[in-house]
């Protein structure tokens, strides 16, 4: 494992900044308040019994309501037996069954100070998913070191930007476009400033990604009104306008999605030319700024070859099962190309490729300027 070595170096004051910054966010008063929020309450607990007489079957599917006790383990309630509903609507993707023993998370309507209308959400998988995140950072940090550390603190500036600024703000009423673009470029110079340090490789890097940004968020604006697609094809953008948001420009929230979904292999992309051709001017600090920028198209043409294809399965696979149900049913394929889901996704992953594709050239000019009158050095 690499030895940890921290210093008061620019890249551990930046790191600082992140920290700084990630623990503002955790601690500011949230930009968007659900009207709900006040009028429920939330329970960890164990299933006790479980009356499932009100359940009916019709063929694979089930409907009904499924009733149980279950014993609050957690806060002031601890150790009460409540009962609680857990009304099925004969949809597998979305309905779930308990079982004596499941550990459940409740919701509970607290008006007048006492537990009212308690129903079964979901089964509480925060456990799971801790120990599995946390299995995941002791595994990064022990292979990465210091880096690993650094990889986690941007991944979590992240979250935390996500979840507190860009998705409460899009729900107060800002345009989706503009705040997810200036989110993710904030996400993208914390990351590859992170990664890379204080360094000429995360500036070209930068200026490289959010090029690539800027162009998919733009073919977008372009291209949406010829597909003639609307917001509402997202899963529960619908859900969305009858939860009060009827103002809410479905539209636009697809066009921030199609380059937030891109964003991770664009950043991917800009740093690895940007690395690769600060190695390529270190080596050769007399090469010309032309023959550098030629470099730096030939590195980005194969990693380009194989990042749209990642694209394209990272895309494809959230429809997998869509594709198996026309195939069974013969549906052609010209008819496939025009159902409104598949024309989604085509725009989704042709116009995610286009900034994806040209984020290699961008960061290659970039980089052929900056790098070239760079003389090797212990630092970037």
């Amino acid at each position: 494992m690499e030895p940890i070595r921290v210093s008061w170096k620019p890249e551990a004051i930046f790191v600082l900044a992140i920290l700084l910054l990630s623990t503002a966010l955790l601690l500011m008063p949230d930009i968007y308040s659900s009207p709900y929020e006040s009028q429920e309450e939330r329970f960890r607990g164990v299933v006790e019994e479980v009356d499932d007489s009100l359940i009916q079957q019709y063929g694979i599917l089930k409907a009904g309501s499924q009733s149980l006790k279950v014993r609050i383990s957690e806060g002031a309630e601890t150790g009460r037996v409540v009962e609680a509903n857990n009304d099925l609507i004969g949809k597998m993707e979305s309905d779930k069954m308990f079982k004596k023993g499941d550990r459940v998370f409740l919701v509970a309507n607290s008006a007048g100070g006492e537990l009212k209308q308690a129903v079964a959400y979901d089964h509480y998988r925060i456990g799971v998913e801790g120990w599995l995140l946390l299995l995941f950072m002791i595994l990064l940090v022990a292979f990465a070191g210091w880096g690993g550390i650094r990889a986690l603190i941007s991944f979590g500036f992240a979250i935390l930007l996500i979840w507190k600024v860009m998705l409460p703000g899009i729900l107060r009423g800002w345009d989706p476009v503009w705040i997810s673009l200036a989110v993710v470029s904030v996400i993208a110079g914390a990351t590859l400033f992170l990664v890379a340090g204080i360094s000429r490789i995360a500036l070209v890097a930068w200026i490289g990604a959010f090029s690539g940004l800027l162009l998919t968020a733009s073919v977008s604006l372009m291209l949406f009104p010829a597909f003639r697609l609307h917001g509402a094809i997202q899963p529960f953008s619908e859900t969305l306008l009858y939860s009060g948001f009827a103002g809410l420009d479905l539209g636009r929230l697809f066009i921030a999605v199609i380059f937030v979904g891109a964003s991770g292999a664009v950043i991917d992309m800009s740093i690895d030319v940007s690395a690769s051709m600060h190695e390529v001017s270190q080596k050769r600090p007399d090469l010309p700024t032309g023959e550098l920028i030629k470099s730096g198209f030939t590195m980005g043409r194969s990693m380009v070859n194989t990042m749209v294809t990642t694209l394209l399965m990272a895309y494809v696979s959230g429809y997998m099962a869509l594709l198996m149900v026309l195939l069974s049913k013969g549906v052609p394929v010209v008819h496939v190309l025009n159902l409104n889901y598949i024309a989604a996704e085509i725009m989704k992953t042709v116009v995610g490729s286009f900034g994806l594709v040209a984020v290699a050239p961008f960061t290659a000019v970039v980089g052929g300027f900056l790098f070239s009158s760079r003389r090797p050095t212990a630092n970037a």
